[in-house]
C-alpha cells in the first residue's frame, strides 16, 4: 500500500472519532506544552539577566559576609562587618581601581514639596558607585554634603516628580528628620546594582556615606571607631585584571582584615564577580526547567499510554476491516504501515497543539511579570520530535498486533 493512500486511510479514522481523538491527545497537548512554556520563560529570563548584566558590564567584584549555605541574590544575609580599614586596605589590593561601600540608612519616608511617600531605606555609597552616563539631570553628590540622588521611578513617586535643586526630607527610622538636596536623577536603567537587584525598577534613594550612614565599630586593628559596611563592590582596573583582584580580595579577607575577626563562626565571605552571578541564574534556571521537564514526561508517558490504548481499541473496532484489506492483498507490513501512522498522526497533532498553547503560557506569564519573549526554536523541532516518538512508541504494539491478524479469524469477527 503507498504511503499517501495509508497516510488519507489514517487521517480519515482520526477525523471519524473528533473527540476521541481530542481527548487522546490531551496529555501529549498538556507535557508539551508545559516544556514548552517553561523552557521559553527561562529562554527569556536568561538573556534578560545577560542583556542587563552584559549591556552596562563592568569589572566588578562583589564582596559580602552571609550565613554559610544561604542561597539568595547578591548580598543576602549580609551583616555589616567590612571597616574603613579594609575599605582602605582593599584599595591597594593588586589591580583594584577602587573600592565602593555601600550601607543602608533605615528610614520611615521621604517628603518633598509638600507630599510625603513611604520609604523603608536609603542606600549610602560613595560618589564613584555612579557612572558618567547614568545620569539624565544633574550629578553625582559629595561627601560631607546633605545631597541626595534618585533614580527616576523614586522621582516620580511624588506628584509633580522631584527635579534637580529641590530640597527633599528624610525622615529616619529613629524619628529624626534630615533636609538634603536633590543633586542626580539617574536614568531609569541605572541605579540598580547587583545588591539592589537586577531590574532597576524599584525606587532607589541615595545619599553619602558621610554624613547619612552611622553604623560604626571599634576597629580590631587600630582600636578606633570606624563607619562599617555590610557589602562592597571592588572595580578592578579591567576585565583582565579581575581574576587577581578577586583572588586578592579572598586573600585579604580571610587573613589580615577587620571583617575576618567580626564575622560571626557560621558566616563566609562570598566573593562574585558579574560572570558567577550570570552563571549562578544560569545554574538556577536548568534546575527549574529541568524540574519541569521531569513533571511534562510524566504527563507524556500518560498521554502515550493513552494512545496505546485507543490504537488497541481501534484494531479491535476495525478487524473485520483488517480481514477484508488482506482478503483483497494487503499485506502485514501495510496494515502495521496503516496504524503505525495512525498512532505517530495522534503523537503529532498533540505536539503541534502543545507548541502554540505552550508559547501561549509563556506569553501570559511574560505579560504578568513584565519580561520579554524570546523564543527557543529549536525546542519546537525538539517537540514535535517527541510527539512523533511518542506515536511510534505508543502505536507499535498495536500495529503489530493488527498485522499479526488472521484474515480468516478477521473476516469472522463481530
Amino acid at each position: 500500500m503507498e504511503l499517501a493512500e495509508s497516510l488519507r486511510l489514517s487521517w480519515r479514522s482520526i477525523r471519524s472519532h473528533k473527540l476521541r481523538s481530542t481527548l487522546t491527545t490531551l496529555g501529549i497537548v498538556i507535557g508539551v506544552a508545559a516544556v514548552i512554556t517553561f523552557v521559553t520563560l527561562g529562554t527569556s529570563l536568561r538573556a534578560d539577566v545577560l542583556g542587563q548584566v552584559g549591556a552596562d558590564r563592568t569589572p566588578n567584584v562583589y564582596v559580602w559576609a552571609g550565613p554559610e549555605g544561604e542561597e539568595g541574590g547578591p548580598g543576602a544575609g549580609s551583616q555589616p562587618v567590612f571597616t574603613a580599614s579594609d575599605v582602605d586596605a582593599l584599595r591597594n589590593v593588586s589591580g583594584v581601581e577602587s573600592v565602593v561601600p555601600r550601607g543602608v540608612v533605615p528610614t520611615a519616608a521621604i517628603s518633598a514639596g509638600g507630599e510625603t511617600v513611604a520609604q523603608r531605606q536609603v542606600i549610602a555609597t560613595s560618589p564613584s558607585y555612579f557612572d558618567d552616563g547614568a545620569f539624565v539631570e544633574g550629578r553625582a553628590f559629595r561627601q560631607g554634603s546633605r545631597e541626595v540622588v534618585l533614580n527616576q521611578q523614586a522621582a516620580s513617586l511624588f506628584e509633580p516628580s522631584v527635579n534637580v535643586g529641590q530640597n527633599v526630607t528624610l525622615r529616619l527610622a529613629s524619628g529624626d528628620s534630615v533636609e538634603a538636596e536633590v543633586v542626580g536623577l539617574l536614568n531609569g536603567s541605572s541605579g540598580g546594582g547587583a545588591f539592589e537587584g537586577l531590574g532597576g525598577s524599584q525606587p532607589l534613594v541615595f545619599v553619602p556615606t558621610d554624613p547619612f550612614y552611622r553604623t560604626t565599630v571599634e576597629s580590631p586593628t587600630t582600636g578606633e571607631s570606624q563607619r562599617v559596611y555590610p557589602t562592597l563592590t571592588v572595580v578592578a582596573e579591567d576585565f583582565a585584571a579581575v581574576p587577581e583582584v578577586k583572588a586578592g580580595a579572598q586573600s585579604y579577607l580571610a587573613n589580615e582584615s577587620d571583617a575576618s575577626r567580626l564575622v560571626p563562626d557560621d558566616y563566609a565571605f562570598s566573593v562574585q564577580t558579574d560572570q558567577d552571578l550570570v552563571d549562578r541564574i544560569e545554574e538556577l534556571l536548568n534546575t527549574l526547567t529541568n524540574f519541569i521537564t521531569g513533571i511534562a514526561v510524566i504527563s507524556l508517558v500518560v498521554g502515550s499510554i493513552g494512545i496505546a490504548n485507543i490504537m488497541l481499541v481501534s484494531v479491535t473496532e476495525r478487524t473485520k476491516e483488517i480481514g477484508i484489506m488482506k482478503s483483497v492483498g494487503a499485506q502485514n507490513r501495510d496494515i502495521l504501515q496503516l496504524f503505525l501512522l495512525e498512532s505517530v498522526m495522534l503523537g503529532l497533532l498533540g505536539a503541534v497543539v502543545g507548541i502554540p498553547v505552550g508559547i501561549g503560557g509563556a506569553y501570559a506569564a511574560g505579560e504578568y511579570i513584565g519580561l520579554s519573549l524570546v523564543l527557543p526554536y529549536e525546542w519546537f523541532a525538539i517537540a514535535v520530535a517527541v510527539g512523533i516518538l511518542v506515536g511510534v512508541v505508543a502505536g507499535l504494539y498495536p500495529a503489530w498486533n493488527a498485522a499479526k491478524t488472521d484474515p480468516i479469524d478477521a473476516l469472522r469477527y463481530e
